[in-house]
């Protein structure tokens, strides 16, 4: 395995044992570290990278692999890269070996598939040449983007089409990596590639990082950005400045913890200065409007930029309402915090950055009165050392807590604006200056772009105009929880755009005002964290916040609070809902979204069962064969919920991504009469006589097994390849169709 064996050929290892014998150091930071790599029962290497011997590359993969070698790819004349002797080794007998990221392993897989057969149908190839770049070797995990454009029809299904597109680009990834596995020699050596979908960072990762320093870290677990950018090493020393601020930043925020008066002396757990929350940024959804690209593209059409800054930023504030819909209904992530997690330096991660301290302090009692942590009825926090924590969570059986959505609250999401730069007040360039004033104060860095929970993707930067939700953290189903969330994003903010039109919202309405900010996001997170209930000025200035609580039941003045409201935070969901109903009628019909809108209510009144919070937590305790997460430890049940994802709901999502393969495999034996020359002629050239229904039932079963035989997996690669030719060329008619000749669009390009 690369990972133990880079660790223990390291000099930062070698440098601390030499320390650690001359008494220079403590000696358990040699022993911890040895402890985590010899006691590793599982033998899962979390994010560790693969060795194989180059010879066995096709000599395309080759080319491709030397391409990404380069300085830049756009000017061959620079050179190679200066960290060239990092990926390719001498390895023993084995002699010169690739050293690479799975991420990187992915793409190259894909060029393997393409240079190991002669004669590929010219579809074939040049889809799966296009989509090499889609697999991008970023931060921390493998990452992904659309590989075309989806359009959003109701006649398509609306989010369905997205969730099927994105089952799709999973399944090819799962075939190139049992690909890998066989064709490389993976698993002949001793090594097995698993690329699932997971909320969090892992377990023994978030181990590792308290046993070295923070450059160790970075040089074992940032991507060095092999694909997908032209300069990859500008964009890996951009990924190395992110994960320097981010955990900056978490340092910094005690101080601000301190200030709310939540820390109340100086006994507190320091962060480490290590933050590994990049190692898994959740998934984002954009959605695009052709209307407003055309506008923006034709100077004649009076519709400017500044337009479309004024109008994003009021529906992103506006959107914010409605994003505790999302939370645990359509995305979770569900984690158990130990007693001696309970520190508010750690519990609370980057809240002390994205709300105000008012609002703070009241999601910090709120909490505390919900976690498993008080004696005689009031709450007891964690003292500081963590052998006398331990012993006080025994012998008082403090367990912790459970949490439905604990990425939202351990990674960075979004910034408040501060009094002099509000980020969402319509005025072109204040996320640059909101970014220099979070600069100064040790919050952020201006190279970076700003974190938003959703996000105006601007047609000067990405070629087309829309918004991004970046609030999701995992799906237990892309049909039914992408899908249903692509549907929801879709409404609010067509919504928003008619409250614009009807001249029902102004910026007015929502005050660009940090508290402002602060009081509408804070039933984000408290959705995130699971409080039930939440507190609103009763004179907020907040208007349309205030639309909306005149709408929910059971509020009532707060005896804690004078001057405010106490609202429960079902209750507003609920009155959100209600205001779906009511103002979105027209929307919800035209768009054929009664559906979505029923299955939201299912889920809001029935969680356990239908939302996705209520399935994932399900389905680990199932796996761990336990009633409640609270009945277990926290390592047991966040390493549980591990084994699931890598397990269980990995091969679930890779059952459905076969059912929508099959859907498109029943349309081509019906079809393929109908098909022009050069499709029947691929599928014949791949099929060789059979049908494609037919070859996917012969395979399926060793598809989900991991059985497959690499002549088989080459089959299903280029059939697969086929169907997302076909959808591509239907996406690229359709935008024709529909595309305003007199004003000709900009491309659409990756958000």
């Amino acid at each position: 395995m690369d990972l133990p064996k880079t660790i223990g050929q390291s000099n930062y290892f070698a440098n601390i044992l030499k320390r650690a014998a001359a008494g220079e150091t403590p000696k358990h930071l040699i022993t911890d570290l040895e402890r985590f790599l010899s006691n590793n029962p599982g033998n899962i290497w979390e994010n560790s990278w693969v060795r194989f011997p180059i010879s066995v590359l096709s000599s395309f993969a080759k080319r491709v692999f030397d391409l990404d070698l380069l300085a830049d790819k756009n000017n061959p004349s620079k050179g190679m890269r200066n960290d060239v002797q990092r990926f390719v080794i001498h390895d023993g007998d084995k002699g010169e070996c690739l050293r690479i990221p799975i991420s990187y392993l992915i793409k190259l897989a894909l060029a393997d598939v393409m240079g190991s057969q002669d004669n590929l149908p010219a579809p074939v190839r040049r889809t799966g040449e296009r989509l090499m770049n889609h697999f991008l070797s970023d931060n921390t995990s493998p990452e992904t983007f659309s590989f075309h454009v989806v359009p959003l029809r109701p006649e398509s299904g609306m989010g369905r089409s997205i969730a099927r597109e994105t089952s799709k680009r999973f399944l090819l990834t799962q075939l190139l990596v049992m690909y890998a596995n066989k064709s490389f020699g993976l698993r002949d050596n001793g090594q097995e590639a698993i690329v699932y979908f997971a909320p969090h960072p892992p377990v023994r990762q978030k181990e590792l990082n308290s046993h070295i320093s923070d450059a160790f870290y970075r040089e074992l677990f940032m991507s060095p950005c092999l694909s997908g950018w032209d300069q990859g090493e500008d964009k890996y020393r951009y990924m190395h400045l992110c994960h320097q601020v981010l955990s900056r930043s978490q340092l910094n925020a005690v101080a601000k913890l301190r200030e709310a008066g939540i820390i109340v002396n100086n006994l507190v757990v320091l962060p480490n200065v290590s933050n590994i929350s990049l190692a898994n940024n959740g998934t984002h959804i954009s959605i695009g409007s052709r209307k407003l690209t055309q506008s923006l593209a034709d100077p004649a059409s009076g519709y400017t930029q500044a337009h479309e800054k004024c109008l994003g930023d009021l529906t992103i504030k506006m959107a914010e309402h409605f994003l505790p819909l999302f939370v645990g209904s359509y995305s979770a992530a569900p984690y158990r915090l130990a007693y001696t997690d309970f520190h508010p330096e750690r519990a609370l991660g980057f809240l002390a950055h994205e709300l105000d301290y008012t609002h703070l302090r009241m999601i910090w009692r709120r909490w505390k009165k919900k976690a498993q942590i008080s004696l005689f009825g009031r709450p007891l926090t964690p003292f500081g050392p963590e052998w006398f924590d331990s012993l006080v969570s025994g012998f008082f059986r403090q367990k912790g807590d459970f949490v439905p959505d604990f990425r939202l609250i351990d990674y960075l999401v979004c910034l408040l604006s501060t009094d002099r730069s509000p980020a969402l007040d319509g005025k072109p360039g204040n996320d640059d200056r909101l970014r220099k004033d979070l600069a100064d104060m040790g919050v952020f860095d201006n190279q970076m772009s700003l974190y938003l929970l959703y996000k105006l993707r601007e047609f000067r930067k990405m070629g087309f105009s829309g918004f991004e939700g970046r609030h999701y953290s995992l799906f237990e189903s892309l049909e039914d929880d992408m899908g249903g969330a692509a549907d929801l994003q879709t409404l609010i903010t067509a919504l928003a755009f008619k409250y614009m039109a009807e001249g029902k919202l102004f910026h007015a309405h929502i005050p660009d005002d940090p508290y402002v900010e602060s009081e509408r996001r804070q039933i984000f997170f408290g959705a995130a964290i699971g409080i039930p209930t939440f507190y609103v000025r009763k004179n907020t200035s907040n208007q349309f916040l205030k639309k909306i609580i005149m709408r929910t039941g059971q509020v009532r003045p707060s005896h804690r609070y004078p001057g405010y409201l106490r609202v429960q935070n079902l209750e507003y969901r609920k009155a959100l809902v209600q205001v779906l109903l009511e103002d979105a009628a027209d929307l919800i019909e035209t768009l054929n979204l009664r559906g979505t809108v029923a299955d939201l209510m299912l889920r809001l009144e029935h969680p356990e069962k239908h939302s996705t919070a209520g399935k994932l937590t399900r389905g680990i305790l199932d796996d761990m064969n336990a009633a409640t997460p609270m009945g277990l430890n926290a390592r047991e049940f966040n390493s549980g919920a591990e084994k699931y994802y890598r397990g269980t709901l990995r091969r679930r999502h890779l059952d459905e991504a076969l059912r929508f393969m099959e859907e498109d495999f029943l349309r081509i034996d019906l079809d393929e009469a109908g098909a022009d020359g050069f499709a029947r002629a691929a599928f014949r050239f791949v099929l060789q006589g059979k049908g494609a229904s037919e070859f996917l039932q012969a395979v399926r079963r060793d598809v989900l097994d991991e059985r497959a035989q690499t002549q088989t997996l080459r089959k299903l690669i280029n059939l697969l390849l086929l169907t997302i030719d076909h959808d591509t060329c239907q996406t690229d008619t359709l935008l024709e169709k529909t595309r305003d000749y007199a004003n000709d669009p900009a491309p659409i390009h990756r958000a």
